[in-house]
């Protein structure tokens, strides 16, 4: 019987997890090019803008934050290294040694990385568009965090993008492959619902909007969307997919050695 300070507990679980991710110098390069996209395309979007212009009829925090179609690539390689990566380097086999339970592996890095991606996201997110607002305080894109719809869309943004992440997380786990997963991540947020908008059935074009990326638009937005989710349906299609991902993996990962 193991004593008490070598007992394997859920709070030494995740201190394992937390040390593992901060140690790797994939964690920093790619936070920081979230970072560094979101916040320079905003302000370089900013410094540039004219009244009237051609993105005059863009919505408030679309335009802030665009650089998030950047950032979601940088965040979405980084959970799919989370969990594939171990399998690629074989690190899995001493984690896994270490938690014969094998799941809460799975929630610990999850829970992990969520955290540190919300916290990172949140305070990209703000500073983002009150850096931004210096430039659009005399446009027509002049826009407040007590204005309607700003915190709303400011906070789902943050969520929605952590959710991506651990939705490429998730996918990580389950495929066990860095390039088998990213390539199933792509497919999943744009080769499938580019295949049904193709389609002529209104079913298939109306299921796009809670596909991953429209579910996040569904977020990314002051205003609600004329064509697509809600935000409380996006944020919900967002938790549906990233539960089921989760599930998916941690039901592999009981069947199968590693």
């Amino acid at each position: 019987m193991s004593s008490p300070a070598h007992r394997l507990t859920p709070a030494r679980t995740l201190r394992a997890e937390w040390h593992k991710l901060w140690t790797v110098r994939s964690t920093w390069i790619t936070l920081l090019t979230a970072v560094a996209f979101t916040v320079g395309l905003g302000l370089a979007i900013g410094a540039t803008y004219e009244d009237g212009g051609g993105d005059a009829d863009m919505d408030v925090l679309v335009l802030s934050l665009i650089g998030f179609q950047f950032a979601q690539v940088a965040l979405a390689v980084l959970g799919i290294l989370v969990t594939a990566g171990e399998y690629s380097t074989g690190m899995i086999r001493s984690t896994m040694t270490a938690v014969p339970r094998r799941t809460p592996v799975l929630w610990s890095k999850a829970a992990v990385f969520g955290t540190v991606v919300l916290a990172v996201t949140l305070v990209t997110t703000f500073a983002t568009f009150l850096l931004t607002q210096l430039f659009y305080g005399d446009t027509d894109q002049a826009a407040s965090l007590g204005d309607p719809g700003i915190l709303r869309g400011l906070l789902g943004s943050a969520a929605g993008l952590t959710l991506l992440a651990l939705i490429a997380l998730g996918t990580g786990a389950l495929v066990r492959s860095v390039p088998g997963a990213i390539g199933g991540f792509v497919t999943l947020v744009l080769i499938v619902p580019q295949t049904l908008l193709a389609l002529p059935y209104d079913t298939a074009r109306d299921a796009v909007d809670y596909f991953p990326a429209e579910a996040f638009a569904a977020l990314n937005t002051a205003a609600p969307l004329a064509d697509g989710a809600s935000p409380g349906a996006g944020l919900l299609a967002l938790v549906l997919w990233t539960a089921g991902i989760l599930l998916a993996a941690a039901a592999r990962l009981k069947r199968r050695d590693v």
